[in-house]
């Protein structure tokens, strides 16, 4: 390996993280510094030129790629319900429900972070939502200020980890990836497909068992200091019927929505890209029933018109390029042609309420904004990557890996370290995109029988920690934007500590016990 080369892709990395701490634009940064290097390496005949011709194919692959269409689908999915005002009657309406417990609006702050987690994942957003609406009913009830700023910003980053989440899209397609490359540099050239679904079935038992640690946290702070989580005496009747219609109405659609989303992927009925377009589609859906719930009945036709859309799928051919067509398969087009007719109206109607209300063009201008910048991002990352083993730096990194002390067990030690750290300064989508495709494939080589689905769970387990730890964590950032004058930066870093070492012990109960993350993708998959 020539180290001068090794040397310069070194320096590549060090020199792109200087100037993204420095505030320059993401893909720019990875991009420019990729392309000065690797002219620099051509001056010093270290590099081939053949490696920038490569440069179009990766682009094509990316808009050829449908996994990654789930990116923006799911992006308009998040945005769709917080613009709806879901997210604030599910905490309202579970602070009421649990408020007359000892640490109830806590749980209630949990339960809501996973129900959140699972429909929107994005942690930003429902950080600062929770931030808005729980914090300053939490201080005022007279909850502990740090164990109420701990429990919303922990709560709030359960959407890298709970599915279907952003970061398990992108991280699963790069450790698809780079699994498939290292199985094939091993020698076997016919690997098992690792999928998002996988990795979505994979992070489902961690990220509930995460909330239950949470909540077991605050219910036993709640027993030893009982004025830290004092109980709510006057919030909710549960002897009132309308008390319980308000629950249903504010908590049976979420629950339906992740269902059908997740449920329709693990039970193998869609893709994840085609679970996010029933995601987006049903989050338009809920969001029109909110605008005008006296008129909701186009809705649930058409609700009911894509149920009946997905059983026919399932159960009959539904092709018309045969020669011959079963009168019951025909039956069953022309009811999906009546179903899809009834769908279109329904979300014809939806789209004009969201338009009049103008909740429309927000969300389609900022899942616009998410979605160009997630991908501009991978096209400076592809850049930064090819230049980067034009140089031989992937091949240093397994040198160095194989090198440490602990075999397979210190790789990973190191290469977790190395994450959390750039958790702090790198966005998520960065870390997937230049760090994971650099050393996954050498951890795959120095453990062939490492699963891939284990290691991804690891992976979006150790970012979540590391935007949760202080000083640098985003979550803390997010939190302190909205949070009253009252409630200093301290607060926040001190009341965040207990959980960041629940996520510390969860990732040990994980590495410990793979089959947490490896159990239920069997059982689903097969």
């Amino acid at each position: 390996m020539d180290n001068e080369a090794a040397l310069l892709s070194l320096v590549m990395f060090l020199c792109a993280c200087g100037v993204l701490l420095c505030g320059f634009p993401v893909a720019f940064s990875l991009g420019g510094s990729a392309l000065l290097f690797g002219l620099l390496a051509l001056a010093l005949e270290h590099f081939d030129t053949s490696f920038f011709f490569f440069m179009p194919q990766r682009i094509y692959g990316t808009m050829t790629n449908e996994v990654l269409l789930a990116v923006p689908l799911f992006v308009f999915m998040g945005v769709m319900l917080e613009r709806s005002r879901v997210a604030e009657e599910l905490l309202e309406t579970m602070g009421k429900l649990f408020g007359k417990m000892r640490g109830g609006l806590g749980i209630a702050v949990c339960v809501v972070g996973a129900l959140l987690a699972a429909s929107t994942g994005i942690v930003g957003a429902t950080v600062v939502t929770m931030g808005l609406l729980s914090l300053p009913t939490m201080l005022k009830r007279g909850y502990n200020t740090e164990l109420a700023c701990g429990t919303i910003c922990a709560s709030g980053t359960l959407g890298q980890i709970i599915p279907p989440s952003i970061v398990l899209v992108l991280l699963g397609d790069q450790i698809s990836n780079a699994y498939t490359d290292a199985q094939r540099e091993a020698g076997n050239w016919s690997p098992e497909p690792v999928s998002v679904g996988d990795l979505f079935a994979g992070a489902l038992i961690p990220g509930l068992t995460l909330v239950g640690m949470y909540i077991l946290y605050v219910m036993i702070v709640a027993i030893v200091r009982p004025s830290a989580a004092p109980p709510i005496v006057d919030e909710g009747d549960s002897d009132d019927p309308k008390f319980w219609m308000n629950v249903f109405h504010a908590f049976v659609p979420p629950i339906v929505l992740i269902v059908a989303v997740l449920g329709s992927i693990l039970a193998g009925v869609a893709t994840p890209t085609e679970a996010a377009a029933v995601g987006a589609i049903g989050s338009l859906m809920l969001a029109g029933i909110r605008l005008d719930e006296s008129h909701g009945w186009p809705i649930y036709l058409s609700a009911l018109s894509l149920v009946a859309m997905l059983l026919l799928a399932s159960n009959f051919d539904l092709r018309l390029s045969r020669d011959v067509i079963p009168t019951g398969d025909m039956i069953a087009i022309v009811a999906g042609a009546v179903a899809c007719a009834v769908l279109a109206w329904g979300i014809v109607v939806c789209l004009v309420r969201t338009y009049r209300s103008g909740i429309l063009t927000s969300v389609n201008r900022t899942t616009l904004q998410v979605s160009s910048m997630v991908f501009v991002i991978l096209i400076g990352a592809a850049m930064f990557s090819l230049v980067f083993k034009g140089l031989g730096g992937d091949q240093y990194v397994k040198d160095l890996l194989k090198s440490l002390p602990g075999g397979v067990w210190g790789g990973i030690l190191v290469v977790m370290l190395v994450m959390f750290v750039l958790g702090f300064f790198l966005d998520f989508i960065e870390i997937v995109f230049v760090v994971v495709p650099i050393v996954a494939p050498a951890l795959f080589l120095l453990d062939p029988e490492m699963s891939p689905v284990w290691l991804g769970v690891m992976m979006a387990m150790n970012l979540q920690t590391s935007f949760l730890t202080p000083p640098f964590g985003f979550a803390l950032f997010y939190l302190r934007g909205v949070a009253p004058p009252e409630v200093t930066t301290m607060h926040i870093y001190r009341g965040v500590i207990p959980f960041v070492l629940i996520q510390i012990g969860a990732l040990g109960m994980l590495a410990l016990f793979p089959e947490l993350a490896t159990w239920f993708p069997k059982v689903v998959f097969g």
